[in-house]
């Protein structure tokens, strides 16, 4: 038997522009279905909002997303903060999406590309446990880790 996970994050309003944004950073592609396409009625406001997203790429990289029925303001739904003070990671946030690859070049260009508009946490560089590790928060407030493997 085979498990598969997948991250599925939920939003204020933005998904599909958060969707459209992981598909041109890590490929693959992008399912959005609206709230219209599954029967509410165009007019209502939302119905043009993303009920089911997904990114899946050949590589393995796999992310859901929806947008939380009547939540604007754009984000994650949730929200939260990540910093680092005092060589220690101090979160707010009930989860991260880790990222690893066992080329650093590989994550390096995901990390350029998650970047514009993102609050780096931790650089990407080699660490005591990785040839190279970083967390960034990108400027739909997501957290990534990212990590070469072992």
């Amino acid at each position: 038997m085979t498990i598969q996970t997948t991250t599925h994050l939920n939003f204020r309003g933005d998904a599909r522009q958060a969707l459209e944004f992981y598909r041109s950073v890590f490929g693959g592609h992008l399912v959005i279905t609206t709230y219209a396409d599954f029967g509410m009625p165009a007019d209502v406001p939302g119905a043009d909002k993303v009920v089911f997203g997904l990114v899946a790429s050949d590589g393995g990289f796999r992310v859901m997303g929806y947008d939380v029925p009547g939540q604007t303001g754009g984000g994650l739904a949730g929200g939260g903060s990540t910093r680092r003070e005092n060589n220690t990671t101090l979160t707010d946030q009930a989860l991260f999406v880790s990222v690893g690859s066992n080329s650093l070049e590989e994550l390096r260009s995901h990390w350029e590309a998650l970047s514009p508009g993102a609050t780096v946490v931790e650089p990407l560089a080699a660490s005591a446990w990785s040839a190279g590790f970083g967390m960034l928060t990108d400027r739909f407030g997501v957290t990534w880790s990212f990590s070469v493997a072992p």
